[in-house]
Parts: C-alpha cells; structure tokens; sequence
C-alpha cells in the first residue's frame, strides 16, 4: 500500500510539473478603426462643371466679344484661366471702353433640383463669383451689381436642359 500511495503521489507530481500555466482569460477584440465622417453629399445643382456664364448681344457687340467667347462654362469656386480673357474684355469694356460708365448686372440661376432656398443662394453665389472674377480683371465692383434668381426662370427637365439652367447671366444695369 506503501507503494501505491507512493506511486499516486509520484504521478501527482509528474503531472504537476508537467502542467502548463493556465491559459489567460480571453481578451477584448480590438476596437473597430475609427472611419472620418464621410463629406457632404453634394447638392446636384453644385456641380461645379456645369455652371454657365451668357453674356447679352448688345453687351457683346459693344465689347467686341464673339458668341464663342460669350457662353463659357466656370467652376462656381474658381473662374478657368483660359476664361479670364473675357472678362478682362468685359472689365475693358465697362472701364475704359465703349460701356464706360454704365453699369454690369449680373444674374445667377439654377436648375429646379434641390430647395427653392438654397437654390436662390447657390445663384447669388455664381454671380458674386463671376464678379469677383470681372473685379479681378480691373473694373471697380461698384459698377457690378448682382442679383439671383434661383430656380424661378428654370426650364430644365433632365441633366442636358438643367445645364442651361445653371448659369450667371451679364446684362446691362441701369
């Protein structure tokens, strides 16, 4: 019986040692990486790529600017480089030439997608961009009145008819 309880007491041990250290309890998973909120959606009438600028037929005829100089697209932010050479026509014009002394209205519109308000404001922005662009070129700003007209005028039924939409108008002021 010596034996036996030493024997039992002999495989304790060996099983003892040969234990390993428990295993230790599970962990957390690692947080999810924080995704950066995504940008705004923008409004479908802010493409920049699809704003207009038309300038009228006596103003045209005045500053000797072509009907291919006269209808140009603009990125609402930031006028095209290659586009400043007609507003530095207008700026002439209305400074020095033949327009001297009158006055530049500019019209901004867009096309009837999006709220009536933020339509309105989203004209009044093109064509305070379009004046800051002919301001830019030399005429004094006072000379250059803007106005919007939002979605009012729009006509526009689909992506190629709401290009027209989207617009600043040059007309000549009072």
């Amino acid at each position: 019986m010596k034996s036996t309880a030493l024997a039992l007491f002999a495989s304790c041990i060996v099983l003892g040692a040969c234990g390993s250290d428990p295993l230790p309890p599970p962990s957390a998973p690692p947080p999810a990486p924080v995704q950066p909120e995504p940008p705004p959606t923008q409004k479908p009438d802010d493409n920049p790529r699809f704003s207009n600028i038309q300038i009228a037929d006596d103003i045209k005829k005045a500053c000797g600017i072509t009907d291919a100089e006269a209808f140009f697209a603009y990125d609402s932010a930031n006028i095209r480089e290659p586009d400043r050479v007609v507003l530095k026509k207008l700026a002439v014009c209305f400074s020095t030439g033949p327009l001297k002394g009158r006055q530049m209205r500019l019209v901004g519109h867009a096309d009837p997608r999006g709220d009536e308000e933020y339509n309105r404001v989203l004209g009044q922005r093109r064509a305070d961009n379009v004046k800051q662009g002919i301001a830019s070129q030399g005429l004094d700003s006072a000379k250059i009145a803007t106005t919007s007209r939002g979605e009012d005028d729009a006509t526009g039924t689909d992506e190629t008819t709401w290009n027209r939409d989207r617009r600043v108008d040059i007309m000549l002021g009072d």
